[in-house]
This record gives structure tokens, C-alpha cells and sequence, in this order.
């Protein structure tokens, strides 16, 4: 395992390479996010900084890939939404065809997740136990691209998540993945969040946060269905929460809970005078908890789950205040 801190470092350095490669040409094609009534940006910024992040996430899972398949199909389904998504950032791809997307890529994660274990553990059937985790996934996918809506935020989760897979491969290697795995999209993600901190130079656009929905869900279900579902649920639990409670708010407006919109508790902060640095440093903040309450003894799993909902609340109220 000596291997793993020079690779780490390696894979930060790459990202801000490769990143600042693709800053570049995405300026020379003028290919920006304009500022609307819905954005929480005020000036024209360039976007598809997730090619970069998708790229060196690739770089590094190619040999993990070669040797676990669940690697493997973590990272096919990652290339083929990445691809997919970058079309809906140059042009809009419709709805549903997105959807049955998202849907064939979990479906090939779960075959190879298939002897992983129940995410119910086991009160369901097995089928029932799988379409479940169909759904939980695709949610997280877009979940995931719909908090990915001021500067940094989305990169400051992905770090909070891996970092949290990270210290749980050292703590619970049986119920982690494989270290490298967390280790290297916590080192890309440090490397982007240079070019993504508010005042962000580069977004991810889709093409970004749709892979990472997509491969940080994966890795969170595997942990859940080997038995960690408290550690799964505690590292996401502030994007869990604004985003489902905001989509419920919708749906009980009859509101398209597919179309943008400024309803989300961190985008009513900063409509409300907060700056996207304070929002997103809040969001680090609770993350930092959030990484560490989830370490807690197995033994009493519902007191850090208490405890975690407790402050992210607080933080969302703090940002609607």
C-alpha cells in the first residue's frame, strides 16, 4: 500500500493539469453557462469541467477496472452517461431518454453488485430488495445534479463522501471499497475544486456531476448492502435532504420537478444575500461532522443518524434564515 500516497498526490496534480487543459478549450469554443432568472450565477462561465474530472477518474480506475468488475461496471456506466451528458450540455437531450440512460448503467452496476448483499438487509425479497435500489440510485444520480448549482458545492460532496469511503476502507476494509478507489476521486476532486471555489473559473456541467452521482451512489450502496447503510447514509445525508424535501415541495405544488428552478435550501441562501463561499463553507463545515459521525460504533447506528439530521436541519434552516 506504499503505492498509494505517491499515486494520490499524482492524481491531484494530473487533475489541475488536466483540468486547467480543459478550462482552456472550453474557453476558446465559448462554451458557457449564460446567467437566467433561475441561475445563481451573475457572469457567463464555462462549463464541461467534468470532462476533465470524468478523465482522470478513468486514468485511474483503469487498472483497479481491469482486475474487479465492479470497477469495471462503475466506470463503463460512468463513460456512458459522461458521454450522454455532455450532449445535454452542448444541446438538450429529452427527459426520458436520460432516464433510461441512468436506469441501463444502475442495471449494469447492480449485476455486479448482485452478490454484495441486500440493501434492506435482507427484510425484503430480493426483488423487491433490487428495484429499490434501482430507484434510490437513480434518484442519487439526480439528486446529485441538481445540487450541483453554486460554486464548489458539488465538489466539496464528492470530497466529503470519498474521504468519508476513504477512512472506511481503514476502519472496515470487508465493508469499504477497495481504498483506491474513494482515494482517487477524493485527489481529482481536490484538484478541480481549485478552478470550481467560488468564485468558480469552471462548472461541471452535467457531463461532471451526472458520473459522480452516478459513481458515488454506486460505491454508497455497496457499502450499505455489506452492512455499513448507516455510514452510506450519514456522508450524503445534507444532499438527501435538500434535495428530496425541495422535490416534495414541488410535487405538492404541481410543480416539474425536472425543470430548473432557485427552490433548493442552499440556492435560497444565496438569494437571500448569503454568498456562495459562506454556503458552501457551511456545507464543508457539516460535511467534516457528518464524515466524522458516521465513524461512530456500529453499535448504536440510529444515534449518529439522529444526530446527523439534526445538524444538517439546523444548517438548511441557517441558510433560509
Amino acid at each position: 500500500m506504499e503505492w498509494l500516497l505517491p499515486a494520490f498526490i499524482s492524481a491531484i496534480a494530473a487533475s489541475l493539469v488536466v483540468t486547467r487543459l480543459v478550462l482552456n478549450e472550453l474557453k476558446r469554443r465559448s462554451i458557457l453557462d449564460l446567467p437566467n432568472r433561475r441561475s445563481s450565477h451573475q457572469r457567463p462561465t464555462p462549463k464541461g469541467g467534468g470532462i476533465a474530472v470524468v478523465t482522470v477518474i478513468a486514468m485511474c480506475w483503469a487498472v483497479p477496472a481491469l482486475n474487479s468488475s465492479i470497477s469495471a461496471a462503475l466506470l463503463i456506466g460512468a463513460l456512458l452517461l459522461a458521454f450522454l451528458s455532455w450532449i445535454d450540455d452542448l444541446k438538450t437531450v429529452k427527459i426520458t431518454v436520460r432516464l433510461w440512460a441512468q436506469f441501463a448503467a444502475v442495471a449494469l452496476g447492480l449485476f455486479f453488485l448482485d452478490n454484495e448483499g441486500y440493501l434492506l438487509q435482507g427484510m425484503a425479497p430480493k426483488w423487491a430488495d433490487r428495484i429499490l435500489a434501482a430507484l434510490v440510485w437513480v434518484w442519487f444520480i439526480n439528486l446529485f445534479n441538481f445540487m450541483d448549482g453554486i460554486d464548489g458545492i458539488a465538489s466539496i460532496e464528492t470530497i466529503v463522501i470519498s474521504f468519508g469511503l476513504a477512512i472506511l476502507s481503514i476502519t472496515s476494509p470487508s465493508l469499504a471499497p477497495e481504498p483506491w478507489l474513494s482515494l482517487s476521486i477524493l485527489a481529482v476532486s481536490i484538484g478541480f475544486l481549485k478552478s470550481n471555489w467560488p468564485p468558480a473559473k469552471l462548472f461541471l456541467g452535467d457531463v461532471g456531476s451526472i458520473p459522480l452521482g452516478y459513481i458515488l451512489g454506486g460505491l454508497l450502496l455497496l457499502v450499505a448492502m455489506r452492512g455499513a447503510w448507516q455510514v452510506a447514509l450519514i456522508l450524503p445525508i445534507y444532499f438527501l435532504l435538500d434535495s428530496t424535501i425541495t422535490l416534495v415541495r414541488r410535487l405538492l405544488k404541481f410543480k416539474p420537478i425536472w425543470r430548473a428552478h432557485k427552490e433548493h435550501f442552499y440556492q435560497q441562501a444565496v438569494s437571500a444575500g448569503k454568498s456562495h463561499a459562506e454556503v458552501t463553507t457551511a456545507v464543508a463545515i457539516l460535511g467534516i461532522i457528518l464524515v466524522g459521525l458516521a465513524h461512530l460504533p456500529f453499535g448504536q447506528p440510529f444515534l449518529p443518524i439522529i444526530a446527523a439530521t439534526t445538524l444538517t436541519v439546523g444548517v438548511m434552516m441557517w441558510m433560509v434564515k
